[in-house]
């Protein structure tokens, strides 16, 4: 398996997830959405993952990871091109519950598989380098559909973003090396993982810690991504503007998983994980109580360096951590875990919003994360 083909395809479907974030947020406020009606929105984002991403996990256990891949991928180019061919709410709401379906056949796949096509002595630095690409996507995501918002519109934005995701489909139906879908011996288990309740590996005592702080974190990015334009446009930011906030913050997590090897060597893992998440807090509890760009743009890089080096982090952690053959059902946990917490907080958030601002929900934020850095702590002690 080439890895810096899988690499490209990160990088490709990355992009046009973080740029769709902003777009959607932006494009509801445009057409009128209340702020429970963008909260329903991101839940629908993480309806359909919250009740699939196990059986995505146990799937790519089973068949190997070409064809989710290509399904998650194509359903993703769909997802973006609705709102393109038919702009409006309704389109807007069935844009994200399509592409919430789809990406979560990818997204557990393609972690899946990269650990399972690493060695040990490769695995660290392959997943350094696929959230890498994370980041990468982070940055260059947000940036550009802000300013693609500004010159082209919404509508062109969607469709260049399902034209960029064309690019990873390609590959993935043509490229021979990803012809093999089978998954290294090493990585599976002659016992038949499948028929083991998924219940298990909750009370597997290893994966809990790790399993928090990436619920913590995943909902922290995701909830920055969807809500920093919803406030950025409160006081008065272009959209070119608040995608520089939130592209920030995608070089932040560039910058700090380039060092985090180093770090975690010098702290361990959990212990880095555990102040990742504190750093997080602080930085979400401070930044609705700023109007001033460049303070925001510093409040952002401060929370890109938090979650960018928290994110990987997990994912390693619970790869490691995870019983023999069940990697990929852990993996799909993770996500399961976190976008159930997205189907409730959002709607929460965006009614809260909707009476109160868009302050309390980076409070809210601020509180998961400092809890998930507690009982993160915890757990490592």
């Amino acid at each position: 398996m080439n890895v810096q083909l899988v690499l490209l395809i990160v990088l490709c479907n990355m992009t046009c997830l973080r740029a769709s974030r902003i777009l959607v947020s932006l494009f509801a406020i445009e057409l009128g959405a209340p702020q429970y009606m963008i909260g329903v929105m991101i839940a629908l984002y993480a309806l359909f993952p919250a009740m699939l991403a196990v059986y995505a996990g146990r799937l790519s256990d089973r068949i190997g990871p070409r064809w989710p891949m290509i399904g998650g991928t194509a359903g993703a180019v769909i997802g973006l091109l609705i709102p393109f061919l038919a702009p409006g709410l309704p389109a807007l709401c069935l844009s994200a519950l399509v592409f919430g379906i789809s990406f979560v056949f990818y997204h557990v796949t393609v972690q899946s598989m990269l650990g399972a096509i690493s060695s040990d002595a490769t695995r660290t630095r392959n997943f350094s380098n696929y959230s890498l690409m994370i980041a990468a996507g982070g940055s260059l995501g947000p940036l550009g559909a802000g300013f693609s918002i500004d010159h082209f519109g919404f509508g062109s934005t969607y469709l260049y973003l399902a034209l960029l995701a064309l690019i990873p489909l390609v590959l993935l139906a043509t490229s021979r090396a990803l012809r093999d879908t089978s998954i290294p011996a090493a990585a599976k288990s002659d016992a038949p993982a499948e028929t083991r309740a998924t219940g298990d590996l909750l009370r597997h005592k290893p994966l809990r810690s790790p399993l928090i702080g990436s619920t913590a974190i995943l909902t922290g990015t995701d909830l920055f991504e969807f809500y920093m334009p919803i406030y950025g446009h409160s006081i008065g930011l272009s959209a070119s503007e608040c995608g520089f906030v939130l592209s920030t913050m995608g070089v932040a997590a560039f910058v700090v998983r380039i060092v985090m090897p180093w770090l975690s060597r010098r702290t361990g893992e959990a212990p880095l994980l555990a102040w990742s998440l504190f750093l997080g807090a602080g930085a979400f509890l401070v930044f609705p109580l700023f109007k001033n760009m460049l303070v925001l743009t510093i409040f952002a890089f401060l929370l890109g360096l938090s979650l960018g080096c928290g994110q990987p982090l997990s994912t390693i952690l619970i790869y490691a951590r995870s019983p023999q053959g069940r990697t990929g059902e852990a993996l799909g946990l993770r996500l399961a875990i976190n976008n159930a917490t997205h189907v409730i907080i959002p709607l929460a958030a965006g009614s809260i919003g909707s009476v109160f601002g868009v302050g309390p929900v980076f409070w809210i934020n601020a509180m998961m994360l400092a809890g998930g850095g507690v009982l993160v702590r915890r757990g490592s002690a």
